[in-house]
């Protein structure tokens, strides 16, 4: 069986509930959590566990420990005092000038540094300048306009305005329209990744034969030629960009 991999938001909850219990090794703190409440350990599990059930699958591991730390502890496993923005990696100081030929991208996502969620439901967006040699993660953006869909996608259009691309996990037709509208090129990405992932993707097309919306982009073209908006050259949401950042 392959090893079971625990998602950044899982990892980082059991690492803050084994604080509240001093003495206990890390290995041993997911064994009696796997005793408890099963593999895979997932938020919507440990979410269920009770105290009496965490005592008995602690057993003489949990014997010295007061009732209020195994609360705490379970407090921590439900997500309370836990700050996700922990997890996401760090920004870089960029300046105009410093990356000649660049363009800004936008990825959409919820945890760390992946792009893993749709555009019109995503926690935030990742702002990467990139440019034939670097990409480098200059802002996040976290999204905090709720409302209908019109709404919540005019708000991240308005958040992403100043970017050349947005790369997010799914994108509807009416999400789609707003991003062309903003004058952002919106590329679907289809499976969840890690930006650094894609990144290097869409530098290879940068350094190789881009296509001509991007070629535009890279060498600073105001209006680029958005005819073909994936990195092969083909896509359904053709609209001349209209904000644009180059270097």
């Amino acid at each position: 069986m392959a090893p079971h991999r625990l998602s950044d938001d899982m990892a980082l909850r059991i690492g803050m509930a084994s604080r509240s219990l001093p003495g206990i090794e890390l290995d041993d703190w997911v064994s009696i959590l796997i005793r408890a409440v099963g593999l895979p350990l997932t938020v919507e599990r440990v979410k269920k566990l009770r105290l009496k059930r965490l005592r008995q699958s602690g057993g003489r591991q949990l014997h010295g420990y007061q009732d209020e730390q195994l609360r705490q502890a379970l407090a921590s496993l439900r997500g309370h005092g836990v700050d996700m923005r922990a997890t996401l990696p760090p920004t870089r100081t960029y300046r105009n000038g410093d990356m000649p030929g660049s363009i800004r991208v936008a990825c959409a996502s919820n945890r760390s540094d992946r792009i893993d969620a749709a555009y019109g439901t995503c926690a935030r967006f990742l702002i990467y300048q990139v440019s034939v040699q670097e990409a480098r993660l200059i802002d996040i953006r976290e999204v905090t306009v709720s409302g209908n869909a019109s709404v919540r996608f005019e708000a991240r259009a308005c958040l992403i305005g100043d970017c050349h691309v947005l790369c997010a996990l799914t994108l509807g037709a009416t999400a789609a329209a707003s991003v062309v509208r903003a004058g952002v090129h919106p590329l679907r990405v289809g499976v969840p990744q890690t930006a650094d992932r894609l990144l290097a993707s869409l530098q290879d097309v940068m350094s190789g034969s881009p296509p001509p919306w991007m070629d535009n982009l890279m060498r600073g073209s105001s209006r680029p030629d958005t005819s073909n908006s994936t990195l092969s050259g083909r896509d359904d949401h053709d609209e001349p960009a209209r904000h644009s950042r180059h270097d």
